[in-house]
């Protein structure tokens, strides 16, 4: 009497066959169940890179920042370059607007030159910030750290401007790279270059 065992093997590969394909099919069905887990605790992310420091380039990236985390998102602002003059105390308080390239100031290039003619733009807008009650850079700061916004300093840029780490507001953290910026950025729903 003889048995076929062709037809029995077969039928053993092709059961372990679907086993092993119904064994990763519940693998990449409890993956995607993480994943859409992860995607709906609902918390988007963003990162503002603030890379000016004159008055009017500090609230853009405070107010967009402070708004963002009242909505309950996840906000780095990776201060490097003239905006790290931002989260500088001092600095942060003289803050000035620059009248020369300004296409939205309203006066020409060659009158917004003159000398004294900055220092005039910056104390029209200090002025129409506080008849309005806009709030302050340093109400700002305050603020967006309150909401949760992380507000970083560039270390690469604190060693080249030689600024003490204690200069900086509260709750501003320093010794962050460009790196570190990068992981959050490539992480965020929104990045902003400021």
């Amino acid at each position: 009497m003889s048995t076929d065992t062709t037809n029995s093997g077969d039928a053993v590969d092709a059961a372990n066959s679907d086993a092993d394909l119904a064994a990763r099919i519940e693998e990449l069905e409890a993956e995607l169940a993480d994943l859409k887990a992860d995607d709906d605790d609902g918390q988007k992310k963003m990162t503002i890179i603030a890379t000016k420091g004159t008055l009017d380039m500090a609230y853009p990236p405070l107010i967009l920042a402070s708004t963002a985390a009242a909505f309950g998102w996840d906000v780095v602002v990776f201060h490097t370059f003239w905006g790290l003059d931002i989260l500088h105390e001092k600095k942060s308080k003289n803050l000035k607007l620059s009248a020369v390239g300004n296409p939205s100031m309203p006066m020409p290039n060659a009158m917004a030159a003159l000398p004294g003619m900055d220092s005039m733009a910056t104390k029209m807008m200090e002025r129409k910030i506080e008849e309005n009650g806009t709030a302050t850079i340093e109400e700002l700061i305050d603020v967006s750290i309150d909401t949760g916004v992380e507000l970083q300093a560039c270390q690469m840029t604190i060693d080249l401007m030689d600024y003490d780490e204690n200069d900086f507001y509260d709750g501003v953290v320093t010794g962050v790279g460009a790196a570190t910026a990068l992981e959050h950025m490539a992480e965020s729903d929104v990045q902003l270059l400021v």
